[in-house]
């Protein structure tokens, strides 16, 4: 269980190349109360302040297939050494993006050599080859570059900041976009890693669900949780930028999210997907911080 220090950090990054959307996530999440109310709810917090990153641009690279390749590369190791100090200070990193590539830092942080463990939460499989991926946003990719599927063509220094995990070691939960990838003819992840689809994981009991791939990936060494916030269903959170039909409730994910960090031996929490422009009251970023403050309290 989460029984340390939780260091927050917010990664501000958008990997359509703006500074606009996700990238406005860590604040709007800082100003709904997250720190207020964790620090109420009794839980020691430090608020480690957002990663620095350099300039982007919404254009996609020719040869990559990819936007603005050279600020998700800087992105990567900015998150890298980031999370890396948070985790030697003993902290339990909780990285609020911007949008899910910031995982790939995260997960870059520890042993190079020796990439932990992956709870996968999200409503995408995230593993588009870029030149097939219709918005060239590194969000559509970034499990595929980790499960060394989708990296020919990628620029040497990016390809030499992705991390490489084990497909064994990987537990994918929630996708929801088998028709769209199938039409596009991506090939899915499925066989690759273990994937429970959506509509399966939204029948299942999602405590045990969470609980028993925590045990699962522990077995195996550290692992990290990632969660990317369009695993919702739109009546949950609609403040996303790619809805699809279906998905969990904020009680089935708190449940979920609750029995994975039940698990000692998770390394850190990636909160992503979510786009204050899309939530003008706010409520969206208020829910949020009580679905973090009930995940770390209990």
């Amino acid at each position: 269980m989460v029984d340390r220090r939780v260091g927050i950090l917010g990664v501000p990054f958008d990997s359509a190349g703006t500074t606009s959307g996700v990238a406005r996530a860590p604040a709007a999440i800082r100003d709904a109360g997250l720190i207020e109310a964790l620090r109420e709810a009794g839980i020691e917090v430090v608020d480690r302040g957002d990663v620095a990153l350099g300039p982007s641009s919404p254009e996609r690279d020719p040869g990559s297939g990819l936007i603005a390749p050279r600020a998700l590369t800087a992105m990567i190791r900015a998150v890298r050494a980031a999370v890396g100090e948070a985790l030697r200070s003993g902290a339990f990193p909780l990285v609020l993006g911007g949008d899910c590539p910031v995982l790939l830092g995260c997960l870059r942080a520890g042993d190079p050599d020796a990439p932990p463990g992956l709870l996968f939460v999200d409503g995408h499989e995230d593993a588009w080859p870029p030149h097939l991926s219709t918005t060239g946003e590194a969000a559509d990719m970034e499990l595929g570059f980790a499960l060394g599927l989708t990296l020919d063509g990628l620029p040497a220094d990016l390809a030499a900041e992705v991390p490489r995990l084990d497909p064994r070691r990987v537990l994918v939960f929630g996708p929801r976009d088998q028709a769209e990838i199938a039409a596009s003819g991506v090939p899915a992840i499925e066989g690759v890693v273990e994937l429970v689809r959506g509509d399966a994981l939204a029948a299942a009991d999602p405590f045990t669900t969470g609980a028993d791939a925590g045990t699962k990936l522990a077995r195996l060494g550290p692992w990290w949780f990632h969660v990317d916030l369009d695993v919702l269903a739109t009546d949950s959170l609609a403040a996303v930028d790619y809805r699809q039909p279906g998905g969990l409730d904020w009680d089935a994910l708190t449940r979920l999210s609750v029995g994975a960090l039940a698990n000692a031996d998770a390394l850190g929490w990636t909160v992503t997907i979510y786009n204050p422009d899309l939530d003008p009251t706010g409520e969206g970023a208020r829910r949020i911080v009580r679905y973090v403050t009930a995940v770390l309290r209990a």
